[in-house]
């Protein structure tokens, strides 16, 4: 069985306190914490490696948490939850209108707020968002959320031969953040960092050996790709 990356939680939160008991429990729990303290540096991490879902503190030192849903939601569908220590009807209210799923008041118990998570993962998957992302390339059809690869619905293909099984971990964060900007170009040291974290922004090789590696698993041609392009000098793109 193909070992599946870790879901990805955006953590924002100006208490450091928090942030780091956050990501300890987050990993404990099966999950893979993207901590942040201010609304500027969370929408950064969130382009940079983009989430499966996010926790979002109301107070923030630069906007509040409210704005935060709002710029979010203006590029991703991901689940989001307001984490906060004021509990008026009002503050929960302008919240939800923001765009999140779901409304946390300090003090919380870590595993109400886990159950909340998984609950709200599980509504994104039934509804098709984002982390749902079906794509095409070639002969394949691949469903990000459920990390599964079978035949186009108009290629005779035998599903006995499907690459899922031979895609690795690192293979699957590459594909999810080209194949969720269809046609945009996404620059090599996004990828880099999305994928191996801050410090790797310069290590290309590892780019074009691993996009070298999916394009013989997925491509028709893999000298010549249809859909994993490079754009010399500059990144790459998913081309539908």
């Amino acid at each position: 069985m193909t070992d599946q990356p870790r879901p990805r939680i955006l953590v924002v939160d100006d208490e450091q306190q928090i942030l780091r008991a956050l990501r300890v429990i987050l990993r404990e729990a099966g999950f893979e914490a993207l901590p942040a303290s201010t609304g500027e540096e969370a929408l950064d991490v969130a382009a940079i490696q983009p989430p499966d879902a996010g926790i979002v503190d109301l107070l923030l030192p630069d906007m509040d948490g409210v704005e935060l849903c709002r710029r979010l939601r203006e590029w991703t569908q991901m689940p989001l939850i307001v984490l906060s220590a004021v509990g008026d009807e009002e503050a929960k209210v302008r919240a939800l209108a923001a765009g999140a799923d779901d409304y946390v008041t300090k003090p919380f118990a870590m595993g109400e707020l886990l159950a909340r998570l998984r609950a709200a993962l599980r509504r994104d998957e039934v509804s098709g968002g984002g982390a749902g992302a079906v794509a095409t390339i070639g002969r394949w059809a691949i469903d990000l959320s459920a990390h599964t690869i079978r035949p186009s619905e108009d290629v005779r293909t035998d599903p006995a031969d499907s690459p899922a099984s031979r895609l690795t971990p690192t293979e699957w964060r590459i594909l999810g953040i080209l194949l969720r900007r269809p046609e945009q170009l996404v620059s090599s040291a996004q990828l880099l960092a999305g994928v191996w974290g801050p410090g790797f922004e310069n290590r290309t090789n590892y780019l074009r050996f691993h996009m070298a590696r999916l394009r013989r698993k997925l491509e028709d041609d893999p000298s010549r790709p249809q859909h994993l392009l490079t754009e010399p000098g500059m990144g790459y793109r998913y081309q539908p």
